[in-house]
């Protein structure tokens, strides 16, 4: 997404200013339809070309159901797409691509590693408000912690392991659920097998994280 948005830079073309910071490749970001300042990827996109037995299909991009942080991509291999953009001024997308990055910066936790955002918004609600008002900032398990800068990021303080964060997202759902009677969904996505153990909430085994 990086070198795409830097691509949209040098050419003139506006429309990728918000989401110029996000990181990943533009199949996850379509897959996943990220998003930010009110923008998705899938406002964007003109034609989707995927992967079907040894195929490629061409998909538009109304013919896809985009939703909040999700779309009926998931489960294709994504090998290109076309994006609707507009010709604008290069240095007013400059200037708002600096603006969101700052942004960013002032209420994320870049410092540290993460993926994002880890739960999607409640109807109604901020996921990261109702983490924070669980009392749940800079909780911890082993080095995977709760971001005491924006609570909807679980950072790696530097040894965090697949099974710590897991533990803790786990530990993160029950305390909401119990003070506000809300289930918090993911964002994130897992890959491997987790279980849970005996004497754990929760606990990874063998599995990675996204």
């Amino acid at each position: 997404m990086g070198l795409l948005s830097a691509f949209a830079l040098r050419g003139g073309f506006a429309g990728l200013d918000p989401l110029a910071g996000i990181p990943g490749t533009l199949g996850g970001a379509l897959v996943m339809n990220a998003g930010a300042f009110g923008r998705t990827l899938g406002d964007l996109v003109e034609e989707v070309e995927v992967l079907v037995d040894g195929k490629v299909e061409v998909l538009r991009g109304v013919e896809v159901d985009w939703g909040y942080r999700t779309s009926s991509l998931k489960g294709s291999t994504v090998v290109g797409a076309t994006l609707k953009l507009v010709p604008g001024d290069g240095g007013k997308i400059r200037e708002d691509m600096v603006r969101f990055a700052r942004l960013r910066r002032q209420k994320q936790p870049l410092d540290f590693p993460s993926a994002g955002s880890v739960f999607k918004n409640p109807p109604g609600h901020s996921a990261g408000r109702l983490i924070d008002e669980a009392g749940l900032k800079g909780a911890r398990v082993g080095d995977a912690m709760v971001s005491p800068l924006h609570a909807n990021f679980i950072v790696n303080l530097g040894q965090a392991r697949a099974r710590d964060v897991r533990l803790l997202v786990e530990v993160v759902k029950e305390r909401v659920r119990e003070r506000f009677s809300i289930s918090l969904e993911e964002e994130i996505v897992y890959a491997g097998v987790f279980e849970f153990g005996e004497d754990e909430d929760c606990a990874a085994a063998g599995g990675a994280f996204l």
